[in-house]
């Protein structure tokens, strides 16, 4: 049963990722033979400011987003993971979005965000937001990083599902054991559930960081195209710049082999945390 989704894996990202390795090295326009240029394209991406601009973009992007999906993720996987009336559409609602083409998706918040007639600009005034002007929120260079960000905070059903079955999971038991010592629900919250959940939470941190640094391309090209001024020019956005507009692909390629890079420095960075936490409170 797994064959075809192995097959699939090795074709369409094993296979291309290790691709990559060599073509880095190379000037390449898919049109003739790759030129072994050696560390050039290396040296070329050290005074790219456009690549510095979309590493900084990037980066930025995974700090304000990871936390917000794991915090979402785990409020929605909180208040859904027992039975009730209704649970199941709830369930199904949050995690709705994730299952959307991408495409689609990002058009619907493209209306969303529109300053005449998109709805977030018509309901900010009963939230007590400002109505005296239309907010472009795609117009400025924050405000269009901010709405990427808002825009794809939605799609974190895949952390939700996991988050809620690790909390069943959960023997109830314990919860009650904790309620007849006098814990509060506080004190069961952050001395038994989140202790009890850190496994499943590093789980989502690792998928929701390697996610993160290459999730918003298709919003940047339907919501910005990398603008206004370059601010949303994400280092995905970069790569595909060079590789499909300029047909540099071997450049295109050392540029992907950076952002393997640094995500892989990311986890390494989020995993020594966790384990110190985990050395601290546990052993």
């Amino acid at each position: 049963m797994l064959s075809p989704v192995l097959i699939g894996l090795l074709l369409l990202i094993i296979i291309p990722a290790l691709m990559t390795v060599p073509l880095a090295f190379t000037n390449y326009d898919a049109l003739t033979s790759p030129d072994w240029v050696g560390l050039k394209n290396i040296r070329e991406m050290l005074h790219d400011g456009r690549f510095f601009n979309g590493l900084r973009a990037s980066l930025i992007y995974v700090v304000l987003a990871v936390p917000l999906r794991l915090l979402g993720a785990l409020i929605f996987a909180l208040l859904m993971h027992r039975p009730g009336r209704m649970m199941t559409f709830f369930r199904g609602s949050v995690y709705a979005p994730t299952v959307v083409p991408d495409i689609a998706y990002v058009l619907l918040w493209l209306y969303i965000f529109n300053p005449l007639f998109g709805p977030l600009n018509f309901l900010l005034p009963l939230f007590g937001g400002s109505g005296a002007a239309p907010a472009g929120w795609l117009l400025g260079g924050t405000s269009a990083q901010i709405a990427i960000v808002i825009a794809l905070f939605w799609t974190l059903g895949e952390g939700f599902v996991l988050l809620m079955a690790a909390l069943q999971d959960i023997p109830r038991e314990m919860m009650e054991a904790a309620a007849i010592d006098g814990a509060g629900r506080w004190q069961i919250m952050t001395r038994v559930t989140l202790p009890l959940l850190a496994p499943m939470l590093l789980l989502v941190v690792f998928r929701d960081t390697i996610h993160s640094f290459q999730a918003n391309f298709v919003a940047t090209v339907v919501l910005t195209n990398g603008g206004p001024y370059y601010a949303t020019s994400y280092l995905p956005f970069w790569i595909w710049q060079n590789a499909i507009d300029y047909h540099r692909f071997g450049y295109a390629s050392a540029m992907t082999l950076v952002l393997y890079l640094i995500t892989g420095i990311a986890i390494a960075l989020q995993f020594a945390v966790v384990r110190r936490w985990k050395l601290a409170y546990f052993d």
